[in-house]
């Protein structure tokens, strides 16, 4: 191959290295209204009043706007394919608030100083009710916390707001307890995983403003451009025709901008005006106000045989959404379906419920469910295997899914591309794995570990997800690639741009991409679900077979010959190699006098979703006298089919490390008695840097794909699932303490708070 599998420079390095203008804010317009969010000092109330009279006599201020002004359509700001699973339970600004931080008032004012006096000479009363912020304590709680008359979903998943129940839902096969009860070995387990913000650089931030056909235009931070459209539609109550969505370059998502946390703002202002508005989220708002991971506690049985041989295991999940359900009846299904499915199973159930409480609405965070999953999951097997006395690595060979299985609680796929077992060998390997000898003291008194997991996650939502391409053939013989999935820093520009380049047997350099503007670019679902390279990829594929067919008709017409053609890079030949016709000569002969477009539009949509899968292993070094706990080494082997550009898949392995390896040891996301959240700004809320990560040594194990654009799988979720369980097992090693609490921090190893 040309260019798959090929480590090409991103398509957009020069204009980030170079600081160029390509950013949301740095395409904003001048005289921008500045908008804020006036937000709820309360975690539970109802507002009986609110004057803004004086705010609206400040200089400076253009409009002040409360639940009186807005739409009283509910929606959901989850940016999914329609229909969308969460349910409609908020409006832009309602009379009740359910969460510290909950939007109470819009202000628009000229600059940001004015915005600010704006928002503090607004005047709220409240009546405070009651709050619940445990999960464990929200279903049939005497509060109530979605009480409106008019909460809906468009698909049943048996949600129960007077329960405080977003979702509910059970599945299996065989018969898990009557195994269990017969089983010699059972193990019983709970484990219990924080919310987790994305710290993205780049805050949420949209701006907005009424073109010259009166249609909204919304350029925004977004890994969903389409929903966005579609969201915005049903808050504003405005036609979808009439709105225009464009995503420039984003400054890190992570799934936090699957979420529209702050589009209807300005482009409410915008409606309400008619002049442009812009909306930058603060550091403190974008901690409070977002869309973190969800908080989940996992109960997971296992039955064995004394041999290692696993034959039942059931999970639960208690998820917490928050004060609103978005991704809620969605994030949960991943912590069963991409964990089970590890191992073979014959009997096994998962149950789940998703609760509302008081605390901020959770949202999509990379691993999407899997990653709370495997901790649970992968934790309980490493505990089964030091119960059993038997090498975790063992264990696994003896249970893990293998080339050919057709997995039960994966929705019955067939694992087509499964290097799993080759995965577990090489990390082995990488780490200098030896059963046995997982712990060592070192001469200084601290003491290391060795700790392993294994992970899968998908490839897109089979069934569900959309992507689409279109590529044209222009003057000169270059090609233009339109897509409408979404690059936010990880390199699908360039990937696709490498698959279309191998697709039409060109160079890399000749394919100029397009990204997302929804009046030109064909539909995608968005940049999530690891889709983009699976899903999007092979609409790349399928786009550019069609172009080709159409230049070859096109071609013999040209030519008026009958002779079969070949293209080869910029030129068509005969088949004996002879020059036909050049390529950039073929694309001006279609623009004079010609009736065929040389253009092709395909989208896609795959009825499986593939695992990818993975083994990581971790070595930790414990201090004993002080608790601290450091990574000293992590290895990951990666099976995620064919590798399009190493080095970009090189860097995804080890960002989603690292975001693991912060998962598990500094970051959470805590609330006060009253539901107000603790870390406020990146002082508070700890994430790890280089400093603190170790050495991250990663491989590529290859299996072939056939459902795949050359063979390709996802990556970009299943990097950040193994570090929690194989780090956690690690510091068990080192410690004899086992900790089924993320994240771990060194007052807990110090006080030995584990099990």
């Amino acid at each position: 191959m040309k260019t798959v599998n090929k480590a090409f420079p991103k398509k957009d390095s020069q204009a980030l290295v170079t600081g160029q203008p390509v950013y949301t804010e740095d395409l904003a317009p001048e005289g921008c209204l500045c908008v804020r969010i006036l937000r709820s000092p309360h975690a539970h109330a109802r507002i009986v009043g609110i004057d803004t009279e004086k705010a609206m006599k400040l200089p400076g201020v253009v409009g002040v706007y409360t639940y009186r002004d807005v739409p009283k359509q509910r929606f959901t700001i989850a940016g999914q394919t329609y229909p969308e699973f969460s349910p409609y339970d908020r409006l832009i600004l309602e009379n009740k608030v359910r969460f510290v931080g909950d939007a109470v008032a819009i202000v628009a004012a000229e600059t940001a100083e004015a915005a600010e006096e704006a928002l503090a000479a607004v005047r709220v009363d409240y009546e405070v009710l009651p709050a619940v912020l445990d999960a464990r304590e929200a279903v049939d709680n005497a509060v109530v916390i979605h009480d409106e008359s008019d909460w809906s979903a468009l698909v049943d998943t048996g949600g129960d707001p007077a329960r405080n129940l977003c979702t509910h839902g059970s599945e299996g096969a065989g018969d898990p307890d009557a195994v269990l009860a017969s089983c010699p070995v059972t193990l019983e387990r709970t484990y219990h995983t924080k919310a987790n913000q994305q710290t993205m650089m780049e805050t949420f931030r949209t701006f907005t403003e009424m073109d010259c056909y009166g249609r909204l235009n919304v350029t925004s931070s977004t890994q969903v451009p389409f929903h966005v459209r579609r969201i915005l539609s049903r808050a504003l109550g405005i036609p979808k025709s009439d709105i225009r969505v464009i995503k420039p370059r984003i400054g890190g998502g992570f799934g936090a901008k699957q979420t529209a946390v702050c589009e209807m703002y300005p482009a409410f202002v915008t409606l309400k005006t008619g002049r442009p508005a812009l909306l930058v989220y603060t550091r403190e708002e974008s901690m409070i106000a977002s869309s973190p991971r969800h908080e989940m506690i996992i109960t997971v049985r296992i039955g064995a045989e004394t041999d290692g041989t696993i034959r039942a295991m059931t999970v639960y999940t208690l998820s917490n959404t928050g004060a609103y359900g978005d991704h809620g009846p969605t994030t949960v299904g991943l912590s069963g379906h991409k964990t089970i499915s590890l191992y073979r199973i014959p009997d096994f159930r998962f149950s789940y419920d998703v609760v509302y409480t008081n605390r901020m609405a959770a949202g999509a965070y990379r691993g999407y469910g899997a990653t709370q999953g495997t901790f649970a999951v992968e934790s309980a097997i490493n505990e089964l295997a030091a119960q059993l006395k038997i090498d975790p690595g063992r264990l696994r060979e003896i249970n893990m899914v293998r080339q050919g299985d057709v997995m039960p609680a994966y929705y019955g796929e067939r694992t087509d591309s499964c290097a799993l077992d080759r995965c577990l060998d090489r990390v082995r390997e990488m780490i200098g794995w030896h059963p046995g000898e997982l712990r060592r003291v070192m001469p200084d008194g601290k003491v290391r570990g060795i700790g392993l997991a294994m992970a899968m996650q998908g490839s897109g939502i089979s069934g569900v997800d959309v992507g689409s391409a279109s590529i044209s053939l222009c003057d000169g013989g270059f090609y233009m690639l339109r897509i409408g999935a979404t690059d936010m820093g990880t390199g699908c520009d360039t990937i696709l741009s490498q698959i279309a380049a191998e697709a039409l047997d060109t160079s890399f350099e000749r394919i100029a991409v397009r990204g997302v503007d929804t009046d030109s670019s064909p539909y995608d679902s968005g940049s999530y679900a690891s889709s983009t390279t699976y899903v999007t990829g092979m609409a790349v594929v399928r786009a550019a077979q069609q172009l080709r067919e159409k230049m070859s008709s096109f071609a013999a017409q040209v030519l008026h010959t009958d002779a079969p053609l070949v293209l080869e890079g910029d030129r068509f030949c005969y088949e004996d190699g002879r020059e036909a016709i050049a390529l950039s000569a073929l694309a001006d002969a279609s623009m004079c006098g010609n009736r065929v477009e040389l253009s092709a539009t395909v989208s896609h949509s795959s009825p499986t979703s593939p695992p990818p899968f993975m083994a990581g292993a971790a070595e930790v070094e414990v201090d004993p006298e002080t608790g601290g706990c450091r990574v000293v080494r992590y290895a990951a082997a990666v099976d995620c089919g064919t590798v399009i550009n190493p080095a970009l898949a090189r860097v995804q392995v080890e960002g989603g490390i690292v975001q693991g390896i912060g998962m598990t040891l500094y970051e959470n996301v805590t609330y006060g008695s009253r539901g107000l959240p603790r870390e406020r700004s990146l002082m508070q809320y700890r994430i790890p840097t280089r400093l603190d990560v170790g050495e991250i040594a990663v491989d590529f194990v290859s299996s072939y794909e056939p459902s795949g654009p050359y063979g390709a799988k996802s990556i970009g979720e299943i990097v950040i699932n193994t570090p929690a369980p194989a780090i956690a097992e690690a510091i068990c090693q080192a410690t004899g303490k086992r900790f089924r609490e993320l994240p771990v921090m060194p007052q807990h190893i110090l006080m030995e708070e584990g099990k």
